[in-house]
């Protein structure tokens, strides 16, 4: 096999700034047998640690311990942290001080919580654009859910959401993103808050993709629910959280029913506990929320605005060098000068989203991620898809078999990003436009994704079990 022709400068560059992250430096094997600087467009996805997060619960490692209740100095510590942790997050978000702040495992837990602490009837609305996390938990509650279609910009957003909550008084809570997983379309919050108020309805935000990357004030924005995951903050430790209007929260039924969650059980009776503790019952993660209280910390001494600033710009650099590659497809769902994150979806033609993924991993060592996104009918609009071969691949689906989804590739941004990383992918997709794969790839029977046939690449020695 040839070696890779794109430049080696582009995979040595430094990080743009001092926020370091664990792993900035890993090499990983080509299927040349070369090895490469690991380079991570897949932020959007999961976030490396930051080093100031890993290093800090190292040093509380040794003190942790079972929070709550425990008389041991440890768990005091411990307890201590955990309660600590609740309140840089309420400080990070600008939370206000009567909002109750829950630990979840990730976003999806924190809006599935919320669904189920909804008033008994409750209407819902919420956009078909929205990623799965926010579209489906809803379906559940003891109320109703309608969709509104896809906005073809802010204005259209707010204009379609005004005419239903106008013609739907009775709303109870609209349900949207913060920032599109897909598109990187920053939807206006502000603006959907005021109309969700004006109209007697409450707002939830899925900020998973926004808080990384934009500063948020719920105070300000008077935000009613928030709900954002650790491991897209830069703290892959297994923590979500959930802010927000305590009543509905203190009214509902448990999330989980257990140890932690009650005042008083008898045989016959519980006194379930309000606040937060209601809903977190059992043992928490109180590493998970340690981390992501770090992570908040680092972040907002680095400043939120100073950082959405550099990657705002680096966003629009990459959908630049991007649209410069041959044939090239860049997906977007709102105008090109809409405000946006660092998310930028494309295909290649005439490649497979999963062929091509594959290609940019084994060939370049560029990680990106390849599929629907957690956001099929979202996926579905921007690639054409239609109504019938939807329903063609429902019945495939539904008979067992595993057919060919539509899909495509997702590039993502974050702190280590450089430009030049986003010109070595720009360059790795430009050579492959031009010159094809350099390895042979086939379908793996098990995953049903484009994998190297065959794959030299060797596995990490790691103290743990890898099922390879």
């Amino acid at each position: 096999m040839t070696t890779n022709p794109v430049s080696e400068a582009a995979t040595t560059a430094s990080p743009h700034h001092q926020l370091d992250l664990v792993g900035s430096s890993v090499e990983v094997p080509l299927v040349s047998g070369e090895w490469r600087r690991y380079v991570n467009l897949d932020y959007a996805a999961s976030t490396p640690a930051l080093v100031d997060v890993a290093a800090k619960l190292e040093a509380f490692l040794p003190y942790y311990s079972s929070v709550h209740r425990g008389a041991g100095r440890k768990s005091q510590i411990s307890t201590a942290a955990y309660e600590g942790a609740r309140e840089t997050l309420r400080r990070f978000f600008h939370g206000r001080p009567t909002d109750t702040v829950i630990i979840t495992r990730n976003t999806t837990d924190s809006m599935n919580l919320l669904a189920s602490c909804l008033p008994a009837g409750a209407r819902v609305v919420a956009f078909t654009s929205e990623h799965h996390a926010t579209l489906l938990p809803w379906a559940q509650t003891p109320g109703s859910i309608h969709y509104l279609t896809m906005p073809t910009s802010a204005s259209v957003a707010i204009q379609a959401l005004s005419d239903y909550l106008t013609q739907h008084p009775d709303t109870t809570l609209v349900a949207v993103t913060g920032a599109s997983n897909v598109t990187g379309e920053v939807w206006p919050i502000a603006e959907l808050t005021r109309l969700a108020h004006d109209h007697g309805a409450r707002i939830v935000v899925d900020a998973a993709q926004m808080a990384p990357h934009l500063p948020i004030d719920m105070t300000s924005l008077d935000v009613d629910y928030l709900a954002a995951s650790g491991h897209k903050l830069y703290a892959p430790y297994g923590a979500g959280v959930l802010i927000g209007r305590a009543d509905w929260l203190d009214s509902a039924a448990a999330y989980l029913r257990g140890g932690g969650a009650v005042d008083f059980v008898t045989p016959t009776e519980v006194l379930w506990s309000s606040g937060a503790p209601r809903h977190e019952a059992g043992s928490p993660n109180v590493l998970g929320a340690v981390a992501m209280a770090i992570a908040c910390d680092t972040l907002a001494n680095y400043g939120m605005d100073k950082l959405a600033a550099e990657e705002i710009s680096l966003a629009q650099y990459a959908r630049q060098r991007l649209g410069e590659v041959p044939g090239i497809e860049l997906y977007r769902l709102w105008e090109p000068e809409a405000p946006r994150i660092g998310v930028v979806t494309f295909n290649l033609a005439p490649y497979d989203h999963s062929h091509l993924a594959a290609i940019l991993s084994a060939e370049y060592g560029i990680g990106v991620r390849h599929g629907c996104f957690c956001a099929h009918p979202l996926i579905l609009e921007l690639l054409n898809v239609s109504d019938d071969q939807a329903t063609s691949l429902r019945a495939e689906l539904k008979a067992g078999r595993r057919p060919r989804l539509p899909g495509a590739v997702r590039m993502s941004v974050g702190i280590g990003t450089t430009h030049e990383d986003v010109d070595y992918l720009a360059a790795s997709l430009t050579q492959i436009a031009n010159h094809g794969a350099r390895w042979t790839y086939a379908i793996d029977p098990t995953t049903g994704e484009f994998a190297p046939d065959p794959d030299p690449r060797p596995w990490p020695d790691l103290p743990i079990t890898l099922l390879t």
